[in-house]
């Protein structure tokens, strides 16, 4: 399939979504131009605010191709990722992305993420949201741990 029917499959799956009660955001992942995942969002449907559009068709695709790495593979979103969406692309190794609507469609209909991309600029200390420090020597066990372990996959 080419970028642009790939980009029409995740606007159709995103509008087909909204007409089953879920909300506006649709994805695909293609590898070599053939559909490996799709995801819609499901948010409200499953009572879980990660399940964004992109990180549901991470999820799938991971599964259905058996690993965490999606290298090699484009990711065609109908909406601009979030912060949280850019995020789990990034680690997840998508080679490209291709969105729709931006950021700014999205905040027009009340999906504003700005506030996010605002908090992430500031110091850890003037975010809205408390965040502090504890136990930090204790907490550096697990990485002692993974650091000597010698059968791990590394990722």
């Amino acid at each position: 399939m080419k970028n642009e029917e790939l980009m029409r499959l995740a606007i159709d799956i995103a509008v087909d979504n909204v007409k089953n009660g879920g909300g506006p955001f649709g994805a695909v992942i293609a590898r070599d131009g053939q559909v490996v995942a799709t995801g819609v969002n499901r948010v409200t449907a499953n009572n879980d605010p990660t399940a964004h559009a992109e990180v549901n068709a991470i999820r799938t695709a991971c599964t259905k191709l058996g690993t965490f790495d999606l290298s090699g593979c484009v990711l065609y979103t109908s909406c601009e990722p979030c912060p949280m969406c850019l995020g789990a692309i990034y680690w997840a190794h998508i080679d490209k992305i291709y969105y729709g609507a931006n950021q700014h469609d999205a905040a027009a209909v009340n999906f504003d993420d700005s506030f996010i991309y605002r908090e992430l600029e500031l110091p850890m200390n003037k975010r809205k949201k408390p965040i502090e420090n504890l136990l930090h020597d204790e907490a550096l066990a697990p990485f002692k741990q993974w650091q000597a372990k010698e059968d791990k996959v590394v990722y």
